[in-house]
């Protein structure tokens, strides 16, 4: 699909089988979405300029992904989307200025851009220039970002209050609780990593936008882009603090299960060392040897039970003495 958007902010749907030869002068934002081969011909022919293909904006190379090429600016950017989904993920978008028009090619569909076209539509007017468009709708990116790394400090703090509860708590949990939530730690940590290799791949384009003649002859996009360069840096450093916070609660949760594993282990390890006293009186008299003095007793089978349970209990308050139990 092809949407274009008017300096008025009215969006127009361009059909496949459109015979127009040019756009409205006052096009200044082409947003392809899913364009098919046909949908792509027709960009090219109205816009007069090559466009990226979906296998192109894949690839890494910092010179296929940041360009200059027969008058237009090519620019390829990683954005995190499905952030309320269970697994992130990323997807190239294409950024292209091709005069004073923005062109913008992707394959899925970041909120950042509903959230940008329903703006526009509430200013008309409000943007001259191609750059400076391209400008505000990566304010919009990196502010959808933002609201991304609160989401996973939102869910990080949810989890983490499950995580850590005080004993009485902790010991009517089900079996395997933390186990299940090394999962979500799993989950969470993938959803601030692919932000962070968003955040990465914007600062570079960012950097790449500013170094051009064009933005830094247009104050308003230059401005804007500088704004947008700190907002980059300051989240960068915010999205690191909450890697630090998973992988504490990683460490924590994977400590945590240890203790409940070395405690599981210390009960039969002192119920062996219990029952061995007694193991041992039973051992004796068990023998089938003739001449054993108890065996006549009267009580020399009460004494001995009795003899068994002393063994057992003097181990068992002993341990409860030294704080072992």
């Amino acid at each position: 699909m092809i949407r274009a958007y008017h300096v008025d902010g009215r969006a127009e749907v361009i059909q496949a089988d459109d015979a127009r030869h040019a756009l409205d002068a006052d096009v200044l934002w082409l947003d392809l979405i899913h364009p098919d081969l046909a949908e792509e011909a027709l960009a090219e022919r109205l816009l007069g300029v090559p466009l990226p293909t979906r296998e192109d904006l894949k690839d890494i190379e910092p010179s296929s992904r940041l360009y200059v090429e027969d008058g237009g600016i090519y620019m390829t950017a990683s954005l995190v989307w499905k952030a309320e989904a269970v697994l992130a993920e990323l997807t190239d978008v294409a950024f292209i200025l091709a005069g004073n028009r923005l062109v913008t090619i992707r394959y899925a569909e970041p909120r950042a851009f509903a959230l940008f076209s329903s703006a526009l539509l509430r200013m008309p007017g409000k943007y001259r220039t191609g750059a400076e468009l391209m400008a505000r709708l990566l304010e919009t990116i990196v502010d959808r970002t933002a609201e991304v790394l609160e989401i996973g400090v939102a869910r990080l703090d949810e989890l983490s209050t499950t995580v850590f509860v005080d004993r009485k708590v902790a010991k009517r949990r089900p079996p395997r609780f933390l186990e299940d939530k090394l999962l979500d730690i799993a989950s969470h940590h993938r959803l601030v990593s692919k932000a962070r290799d968003s955040l990465v791949s914007l600062s570079r384009l960012v950097a790449f936008l500013r170094s051009l003649p064009k933005v830094r002859e247009d104050k308003e996009a230059e401005e804007l882009c500088g704004i947008v360069a700190h907002d980059i840096q300051s989240l960068s450093e915010h999205a690191a603090f909450v890697s630090n916070n998973i992988t504490f609660l990683l460490d924590a949760s994977l400590g945590l299960i240890n203790v409940e594993q070395n405690a599981i282990i210390k009960i039969f390890s002192i119920a062996s060392v219990v029952f061995l006293p007694p193991t041992l009186v039973a051992s004796i008299y068990g023998m089938n040897f003739q001449f054993m003095p108890e065996l006549t007793w009267t009580y020399g089978y009460a004494l001995a039970l009795l003899a068994m349970l002393l063994s057992a209990i003097i181990p068992f308050l002993f341990f409860r003495w030294k704080g072992w139990l």
